[in-house]
């Protein structure tokens, strides 16, 4: 008999992938098995072919729905006025962001080197979309004197490299909040770009 909408097939696809994402964060994508993954989720290891081709689909389709996810919630965000606005709202929003999800952060960085080819190159498609949204507010602000960049695109994965930097270290209930942590990295953003003080 077929299922029926909001049976347990709606449940259990999500429960794979938060599974899969747990342990990939945990342990490494090599390390796990898809036995693994269906012990946590509580179904038997064949059951999981249903839901996803096999481990490899799995892990690309964890880490294209967090960059998927990633690009629209950044189109959805408000900007600040100018360059420098703009700079502080990306800055912002990315230390937000990446520290809500650590463990996707952790995968989609860390296990780029088990993506098969055609995978990597979708992934990598997408990180770069982002990527030029920053080169985009880094260039105009150059390009009225705002910023002093240097190599464009070397700035642009440094900063990049640096705020997602965040979630390895930030715990809630620590010495700094969230507020603290996005202060601090849009202060270390605005003078790697060259804003002073008094702008």
């Amino acid at each position: 008999m077929a299922r029926k909408t909001g049976s347990h097939a709606e449940i259990t696809g999500p429960r794979i992938r938060e599974a899969a994402l747990r342990l990939f964060a945990r342990h490494g994508y090599a390390a796990v098995s898809m036995r693994q993954i269906a012990n946590q989720v509580g179904v038997q290891a064949g059951a999981l072919y249903t839901y996803t081709a096999d481990k490899q689909a799995l892990l690309f389709d964890l880490m294209a729905a967090h960059m998927e996810h990633l690009l629209e919630s950044w189109q959805a965000e408000p900007r600040g006025q100018g360059p420098e606005g703009r700079l502080e709202s990306f800055t912002r929003f990315h230390i937000r962001y990446h520290l809500d999800r650590p463990d996707e952060v952790f995968v989609s960085y860390m296990e780029l080197r088990n993506l098969e080819p055609g995978n990597f190159a979708a992934i990598e498609e997408m990180r770069r979309r982002y990527e030029l949204e920053l080169g985009t507010i880094l260039a105009e602000g150059a390009a009225a004197g705002v910023f002093v960049i240097g190599d464009a695109k070397v700035m642009t994965r440094g900063l990049i490299a640096m705020l997602t930097g965040a979630s390895t270290w930030f715990r809630d209930g620590g010495r700094l909040s969230r507020t603290d942590v996005e202060n601090i990295y849009w202060d270390m953003t605005r003078r790697t770009v060259g804003i002073s003080d008094g702008t």
